[in-house]
């Protein structure tokens, strides 16, 4: 489990191909590695990765094929910059919401501008993921907790302060960059308990209107 909170930039150093899935070097920048051990999981733009390897100033990852095809860590280079939060530990502030690492589906940002000293996103998600981004609701894109500001069908806008876009990757993004997506914990497991026994069944109906007015949600 992770935070969202990202404690640096950090680079791709080199891809390494092994047999149809990708090994991963990584420099971990200003982000002290002396606490993890082979096996920890490190969130690199979102993605929860292992650490099979621990060379002085980084770590190595594999990427399975999955992964590859399913985030945007297909598409890295050498040389690319990427967000790098370590596992949270029992004593770790929870300055961000309750992340796992695993990423839900590839938004693609629609637009860029100033708005004061802060920058205004707006980021098109997949369709099938729109029923769990609510405004002022939590979402994690590429590692990054953010609050919602407004939600119109799949496309949702961010207000990033100059903080977050100094010590993560937003400050790079463009319009048409693709980008990772984790909506909140709290929402899938909510859409879960509303289909009740029916969840049991190996085809279920989802949320619909008719099952959230049998719970009393609406009228």
């Amino acid at each position: 489990m992770f935070t969202g909170i990202i404690e640096t930039i950090g680079e791709i150093r080199r891809l390494e191909q092994q047999s149809g899935d990708v090994r991963m070097v990584i420099q971990s920048g200003n982000m002290s590695l002396a606490d993890v051990q082979l096996g920890d999981s490190i969130a690199v733009n979102g993605v929860c990765l292992t650490a099979v390897a621990l060379p002085r100033d980084g770590f190595v990852a594999d990427v399975s094929g999955e992964t590859l095809a399913l985030t945007t860590l297909g598409t890295l280079k050498a040389g690319d910059a990427v967000n790098l939060e370590k596992a949270l530990t029992p004593t770790t502030r929870l300055g961000g919401h309750l992340v796992s690492g695993h990423v839900d589906g590839v938004g693609e940002v629609l637009s860029r501008h100033n708005d004061a000293r802060s920058v205004r996103f707006s980021i098109k998600a997949p369709d099938q993921l729109a029923k769990y981004i609510a405004k002022k609701g939590s979402i994690c894109v590429d590692g990054i907790s953010l609050t919602v500001n407004e939600v119109n069908g799949a496309v949702f806008e961010l207000n990033i302060v100059p903080h977050t876009l100094q010590e993560t990757t937003m400050a790079g993004f463009q319009v048409g960059n693709k980008v990772n997506l984790e909506v909140d914990l709290l929402a899938r497991y909510l859409e879960r308990l509303l289909q009740g026994e029916a969840a049991a069944e190996p085809t279920n109906r989802g949320v619909t209107q008719t099952l959230l007015a049998e719970h009393g949600f609406i009228r």
